[in-house]
Order: C-alpha cells, then sequence, then structure tokens
C-alpha cells in the first residue's frame, strides 16, 4: 500500500511540473496522460528576436557568400599569393626641364634684317627645314666673292690649258708656261678661300656646291660665241636659316624686319625644343648618395593620382651644392604624350635595393578587423576571412609570414566591400 501511494505521490509531483515548467520532455506528459500545449516558437531560428526571413542563406562565420557577378559589381578584384622582391625606394623632390641635347637655339650668324618669319609658337618644325629668311649686306659680299673667284677660276684653266698645250710643243718659252700655272694656282686658292668663308657663315658644302649652278650663264645679242659670259646673280642677300633639329617653337625672339647679329641686338630667332623626352631634376641629400648610381630606375608622379612614369638616372653629379648641401641628379624621362611640363614640380621615387620573398600580397588586400591583419581569401561560394601574419613591406606589397599557401587567390582592391559584408552580418547575429 505504502509502495502505491508512493508512485502516485511521484506521478503528480510530475504533472505539476510539467504543467509550469515547458521544458519537460514530452514523455512525462504522455505517461501523465495530458495534452498539454506545445511550447511557443521563437521568431527565429536562433531563440532571437530578429529573423532572417524566408529563404535567405547565410555562411559559416568568417565567410562571405558572394557570387560571381556580385564579386564583379562590386569590383573586387583578385590576385593570387606568390613570391616577388620588395623595393626599398628613396622619395625625392624634382623639377621637370627640357632635354638639353635636345634644345636647339636657332640663330642667325651674319648681321642682317628678318625678311621672313616661317613659323608661330608651338608649331612644329622638322630637322633642316627652312625657319626664317634674312636679308644680309655680309651674305651678298661672300656670294659675290665667291661667283667672282669661280670665274677667274674658269679663265685661268683656259689660259693654263692653252700655255701647257704651247709647252708641250715648245712653241711658247718655259717662263710664260710657268707664270700661267702660278696664277691658276692662285686661282684655285681663292676659291677655296671664298668657298670656306661661306661654310663659316652657315652655308653647307652642297650649298656652296650649287651657288654656281644656280647663276645662269648667258650671253648678250650682240656678242659673238668668244665674247665673255655673263652671269645673272639674283638674290645675294638672301640667307635662310634653317632648324638644326626636329621639334616644336617653344620660343620666338624677334619680329619681322627686326634687325640681328649686331652690337646688342639679337642674335637668336627661335628656341626649339624635342619635348619627346625630358629631363627630371633631382636634389638629393648628401646623407642619401650613397645609394644613388647611374642606370637606376626612377618612377616620377605629379601627386594627382596619375600613372607614374618610369624613368632612368642618367647622371651624378659629382660636385655638392655648397648652399643646399646636395648634389645634382638628373632621371630621363619619356614624354611622347606631353604629359610632363618643364617647370612643373614632381616626385621621384628612386629602387634603391630590392630583396626576394617567398609570399607577398598586394597592401590592398589588407583589412584589419578585432586588432588583426587579415585578408579575404576566393573561394566557391565567395571569400573566406583569413588572418596573416605580416613581414617586411613596400609601398605596394606585403610579406606574408604565415596564414596563406602559395596559389591561393586574395581580393586585392576594394576588399574593404568584404570587411563591411562582414561586420554586417555579424551585427545582425548578435541582435
Amino acid at each position: 500500500m505504502k509502495k502505491i501511494v508512493l508512485c502516485l505521490a511521484l506521478v503528480g509531483l510530475g504533472l505539476l511540473v510539467g504543467t509550469f515548467v515547458p521544458g519537460v520532455s514530452n514523455f512525462i506528459r504522455e505517461v501523465a496522460g495530458l495534452a498539454l500545449p506545445p511550447p511557443p516558437k521563437a521568431a527565429d531560428g536562433h531563440g532571437h528576436g530578429h529573423g532572417h526571413g524566408a529563404g535567405e542563406k547565410e555562411g559559416p562565420e568568417g565567410h562571405v557568400v558572394m557570387t560571381a557577378e556580385q564579386v564583379e559589381a562590386a569590383k573586387i578584384g583578385v590576385a593570387e599569393v606568390g613570391g616577388g622582391t620588395l623595393a626599398r625606394k628613396l622619395s625625392v623632390p624634382g623639377t621637370v626641364t627640357t632635354d638639353a641635347d635636345r634644345v636647339a637655339r636657332v640663330a642667325g650668324k651674319v648681321v642682317g634684317t628678318v625678311a621672313e618669319m616661317r613659323k608661330r609658337l608651338g608649331e612644329q618644325v622638322a630637322k633642316g627645314e627652312v625657319v626664317a629668311v634674312l636679308d644680309s649686306r655680309e651674305v651678298a659680299e661672300a656670294r659675290s666673292e665667291y661667283f667672282a673667284a669661280t670665274t677667274n677660276l674658269e679663265l685661268q684653266q683656259t689660259l693654263f690649258e692653252r700655255e701647257q698645250a704651247l709647252w708641250d710643243k715648245r712653241i711658247s718659252a718655259e717662263q710664260q708656261y710657268l707664270r700661267a700655272r702660278q696664277t691658276f694656282t692662285e686661282a684655285q686658292l681663292r676659291v677655296e678661300l671664298a668657298s670656306q668663308k661661306l661654310q663659316a657663315l652657315g652655308f653647307s658644302e652642297g650649298e656652296v656646291g650649287d651657288l654656281a649652278r644656280r647663276s645662269a650663264p648667258v650671253r648678250t645679242a650682240s656678242a659673238g660665241a668668244s665674247a665673255p659670259v655673263a652671269r645673272t646673280m639674283a638674290g645675294l642677300q638672301k640667307y635662310e636659316i634653317r632648324s638644326p633639329l626636329a621639334g616644336r617653337v617653344i620660343e620666338r625672339k624677334v619680329d619681322l624686319g627686326a634687325p640681328i647679329g649686331g652690337e646688342s641686338e639679337e642674335k637668336e630667332l627661335y628656341v626649339v625644343a624635342d619635348l619627346s623626352s625630358v629631363w627630371i631634376e633631382l636634389s638629393v641629400p648628401s646623407g642619401d648618395l650613397a645609394v644613388i648610381r647611374e642606370g637606376q630606375e626612377v618612377a616620377i608622379s605629379a601627386g594627382n593620382g596619375a600613372e607614374p612614369s618610369k624613368g632612368k638616372i642618367v647622371f651624378v653629379s659629382p660636385v655638392l651644392n655648397q648652399e643646399t648641401r646636395s648634389a645634382r641628379v638628373i632621371a630621363s624621362v619619356e614624354n611622347k604624350d606631353m604629359t610632363w611640363r618643364p617647370g612643373s614640380y614632381v616626385t621621384a621615387n628612386v629602387v634603391v635595393s630590392e630583396e626576394p620573398v617567398e609570399m607577398k600580397v598586394p597592401r590592398g588586400a589588407l583589412q584589419a578587423i578585432g586588432g588583426e591583419q587579415v585578408v579575404f581569401v576566393r573561394n566557391e561560394k565567395g571569400f573566406e576571412k583569413r588572418e596573416v601574419v605580416l613581414g617586411k613591406g613596400d609601398d605596394a606589397s606585403v610579406e606574408i609570414v604565415f596564414g596563406l599557401d602559395p596559389g591561393e587567390k586574395v581580393a586585392a582592391t576594394n576588399s574593404f566591400v568584404l570587411k563591411a559584408e562582414l561586420g554586417k552580418a555579424e551585427a545582425e547575429h548578435v541582435h
């Protein structure tokens, strides 16, 4: 009898607990034979008040689920983890200047007056192209002297050949033959001297040789066949000035009709420069000269966000500036698109050393989360957060000591989008 009472007491106690405590197992409640209502369900599967909505997928912790289309829309660039080199760079200020080997000052070598100016500021010129014409009495006199010398040479050559024929036949005296030969030799010398004078004024050998052919020989109507030949020599005062190199006119120093070449008068007409290549003059402190040498690569930037231009150091001065205690260093940079204008200020980064590393990632791949450096590794479903241990680095890349394997792919650009998505998912999970 006591055992039956004890069992009934236990059953009653179980019924009481099952009524007021929802967590009691259904087994006890079935034993009691009571169909009590099931406990109420939470608002979401986690027992939180804020749900994710029907059909929404949530990746494992530290993962960001993204399709290939979403990755492309977010403009997330992916780079493969691998070895490479880290470069140590020296940053110094610089100034863009014209290449001294590509600048020409077009000057007149004679005294005269500007008759023609054929080029305007900014126009392109070809090497050897006539850019101006002067009227010069000095040129007219030099040409006249040359024509007189060539005319006299023709006459003396005829007389010498005649005397030589007579001497060969022993018709004339030897003294006459020798005198004719001396006169002919002197005429040759005068032509050579007149030619040298013209070349000193800027005429080429070809132009000097063309002078005689440019003057057409004519005979008067009343003159016989043996009459002396007259020459028409128009435009002897004209002096053409040619550009010594191809480039662009960056300065025009005289106007039409201006006198040049005389005392206290302008000597130059134009300044022509080939700006397809320019110099960058760098001011390097004496303490950094030990790591600077000719042939080093240099990256030139203007600080406006544009892509840097690559150049090379072509000169390192052995002399220091007494005031600044710095040395003059010149780098040569290609300028086909005219990006660099002489006179503008730039910043130059010189690669002074390089060190190989087994693994590196772009700096844009790194994000700081919870005080740790992480990268986002690409996988089939999206990206996975991965903590990494960093080593040495340069301006573009950082060495990875631990946390990644070679060949893995990480988000290299716009990785902050993944950081934001991960933070948003964790915040929703907490609430």
